[in-house]
């Protein structure tokens, strides 16, 4: 059943921007919006950015709707350009500063996109969607035993990714190498969303030790406030039911 629609009034559209301005529509907390906002803080990207609260339905209002049509998170506006899905906004942003996060070289761009592919798919549906939102997302949570199956379902799914991820890894320091690239931002949003359910990565050593690394750029804390925030109002709500 489709959710109803909030008033068309309740919304407003954010005040027009000034040519050549890139403008994020984004959650602070949202898996996918992380990485965007932690690689343009660690790139000096300025960007005008427009709160849209997945929790408060603005997301479903009518101009957003025109925006996006998916009514989802996030957007970039450049120009009268509109982008969305996260994957694409990395490698859009990355290809306009010329970031080497990004490689030119054939078969090193290939290798990053096949890991953003990796993320987007396996990783995302196995463990994001498979372990965590059924269990901290009221609409992705599902009746009675049939809740416990799905998870049962998806935790020897997950397992897989996060095995073959480890592999993937092996000793270097970043996923595709000993340097950060866009698959790094991008994956360490989703790996980390694990946290909302307090999900142990030491199994995984080489997984655990890169996301530890992601954890020490400059501006991870700042760009996760809103991502703590959820995590710890998860956790209190899991100790009042208890």
């Amino acid at each position: 059943m489709t959710p109803p629609a909030p008033s068309r009034n309740i919304f407003p559209p954010p005040p027009r921007k000034a040519p050549g301005v890139l403008r994020l529509h984004y959650d602070p907390a949202s898996t996918t919006c992380r990485p965007i906002i932690l690689f343009a803080s660690e790139n000096n990207i300025p960007l005008d950015y427009q709160l849209n609260d997945l929790f408060s339905d603005e997301n479903r209002s009518e101009w957003y709707t025109r925006l996006t049509p998916n009514q989802a998170v996030p957007v970039l506006e450049h120009d009268g350009f509109v982008l969305t899905e996260s994957s694409a906004i990395l490698k859009y942003l990355a290809d306009l500063i010329e970031s080497p996060a990004y490689p030119k070289e054939l078969q090193a761009r290939a290798r990053v996109n096949e890991v953003m592919d990796f993320f987007n798919t396996y990783l995302m549906r196995d463990y994001v969607y498979g372990l965590v939102y059924s269990r901290v997302l009221a609409h992705y949570r599902l009746p009675g035993a049939s809740q416990q199956h799905f998870i049962a379902l998806h935790e020897p799914r997950a397992a897989r990714r996060l095995k073959a991820l480890d592999t993937w890894i092996g000793s270097k320091t970043f996923i595709c190498g000993n340097e950060i690239t866009i698959a790094d931002y991008f994956g360490s949003g989703i790996v980390s969303a694990g946290e909302l359910i307090n999900f142990d990565l030491r199994p995984y050593a080489n997984v655990h030790r890169w996301l530890n690394t992601m954890k020490k750029l400059p501006t991870w804390d700042e760009v996760h406030a809103g991502f703590y925030g959820w995590r710890s109002a998860v956790e209190a709500q899991a100790k009042a039911t208890a």
